[in-house]
């Protein structure tokens, strides 16, 4: 990298990455050994090498990407593609925050002026040690487009998966699933309910029956031995000389219940085995009820409700900026768990009587009025206030106690050393920063108002990290020239504001 001028990203020397690409040659050339002897590719070995080949040319793939930015464009370079882009094009670069289960993947998007966005192969970062690089790396290539472009943004935006620039596309799929699923389930819901009753009331089979799949067929049999399995696995009855049929599967209580040499009776009923009756265990096959059916499609439905709740949340915060962070859709879950305490013993007691029954209408129109209760609460509770909305909503609350309200400032700084503060005490002494929440002021550090000025209140953003809720607003401050952010609800933030700038006045 140079100047602001012209920006080179390459690659850092990673022995791991080399010793891959080397063992991906060797495995190439193992492959081609192998065939070449053999004059065939069905060979484990060649498997084998072509695996570790295709990791190898994988790494290759990433090792050889360079990104590199002038006065003309942004310029990228992978092992199958080269690609340029020019700066009147470019509307912004931005960090696309992955999250992983031991570490964060950065890497950098660009933004352009048709709504589009591509990921650049580099910079990026994938643990800690890295982290300074690419952080210097996206600030020279945001400089040389401040130098030639005009960006849209003054600051980094993060995209991450709770903000509102993130797709939706997953969350839908996942909620037409589940849909389906709920559909599936309520189709066989009537045939649940009719099988079991025909089944009772199944007859003995007879020369005038005119459909032999609905009577009864009963066949004798020889147990020859039995299998019980252990936890989730399927247990079996084996039948002597493989009469009428090899094995049959049954429940665990069901194997336990024969010894081998137990002649037993075989009643089959559209053409599958639905009884075993011995002289001491008789084994009938479980029917799902209507009910039992009802209740996973109901389940499903509901369970289909919070992807829809998160789709219906990126919809409802379409024209927030793309790295502001979106309420959170627990409310919306809260509201789903709510309606299932009603909903699934309803569907569990009357799965196909729903408006023949007064007591099931009464049930369902009052739960119903629950449920919407519930959910006009969920979508007052997810809407978006802005900081001037959250501040013309705060009544002042003064109080001579002190009060400790959680609250945190973002940055390492003497008066929240290592990031310890997790509340900020209000009252009769100066405002301070503690790392609990009361009653008294141990190990409190006061904040020094007399060199705060708040610069803007806004929402939060990908880049204030995870640690920071949903609902919370940020304050920009400046700490005698050092920029600092200030983390609260939006009701706790005003008050704070308003005491630091009444306490700095009186300061100053």
């Amino acid at each position: 990298m140079t100047d602001a001028r012209e920006v080179i990203c390459r690659p850092h020397p990673n022995r791991g990455l080399w010793f891959i690409l080397g063992l991906g040659a060797a495995g190439a050339i193992l492959a081609a050994v192998r065939v070449a002897y053999l004059g065939r590719l069905v060979d484990p070995w060649a498997y084998g090498g072509l695996l570790v080949a295709s990791v190898g040319f994988a790494c290759l793939h990433g090792a050889t990407a360079r990104v590199s930015a002038d006065a003309y464009g942004l310029h990228s370079r992978t092992l199958l593609r080269r690609r340029s882009l020019p700066w009147h094009d470019v509307a912004d670069l931005r960090v696309y925050l992955q999250h992983g289960r031991h570490q964060d993947i950065r890497r950098v998007s660009v933004v352009l002026r048709n709504g589009r966005s591509r990921r650049l192969p580099l910079p990026w970062s994938g643990s800690i040690d890295v982290r300074s690089d690419f952080d210097a790396e996206l600030d020279a290539l945001r400089a040389v487009h401040r130098r030639y472009g005009a960006p849209e943004s003054s600051h980094v935006p993060v995209i991450s998966y709770r903000t509102a620039g993130r797709g939706s596309a997953v969350w839908l799929v996942l909620c037409a699933l589940l849909l389906a699923g709920a559909g599936l389930a309520a189709w066989f819901v009537p045939i649940a309910e009719s099988g079991k009753p025909a089944w009772r009331s199944a007859t003995p089979c007879t020369t005038e029956t005119a459909e032999p799949g609905e009577c009864l067929t009963t066949v004798p049999a020889v147990i020859a031995r039995t299998e019980v399995g252990t936890g989730k696995e399927r247990s079996w009855l084996y039948f002597a000389d493989g009469r009428p049929l090899r094995r049959l599967a049954v429940s665990q209580e069901g194997a336990q219940g024969f010894q081998p040499g137990d002649s037993v009776e075989l009643a089959i009923w559209r053409s599958q085995v639905r009884e075993v009756a011995g002289e001491h265990h008789v084994w009938r096959e479980h029917f799902t009820g209507a009910g039992e059916l009802a209740v996973i499609a109901a389940a499903c439905a509901l369970a289909a409700g919070y992807p829809g709740a998160r789709v219906l949340l990126r919809l409802r915060g379409r024209r927030l900026p793309d790295d502001e962070v979106l309420p959170s859709a627990l409310p919306f879950a809260g509201a789903l768990v709510g309606t299932s305490l009603w909903l699934l013993p309803l569907c569990y007691l009357h799965p196909a009587s729903l408006l023949a029954s007064p007591v099931a209408i009464t049930w369902a129109a009052a739960g119903s009025l629950a449920s919407l209760g519930l959910f006009t609460w969920a979508w007052r509770a997810t809407r978006v206030l802005t900081p001037e909305e959250a501040a013309a909503a705060e009544v002042t609350r003064e109080s001579p106690e002190e009060v400790f309200l959680a609250a945190r400032f973002l940055e390492h700084t003497d008066y929240n050393p290592n990031g310890f503060g997790t509340h900020i005490v209000l009252g009769d002494g100066p405002p301070a920063v503690t790392p609990h929440p009361g009653p008294d002021r141990f190990a409190a550090k006061r904040i020094p108002v007399e060199r705060l000025t708040v610069k803007e209140v806004r929402r939060a953003r990908g880049g204030d990290g995870d640690t920071v809720p949903r609902s919370w607003h940020i304050a920009e401050l400046d700490d005698a020239g050092r920029p600092v952010r200030l983390a609260a609800a939006p009701a706790d933030l005003t008050r704070i504001i308003r005491k630091l700038g009444a306490a700095g006045g009186a300061a100053g």
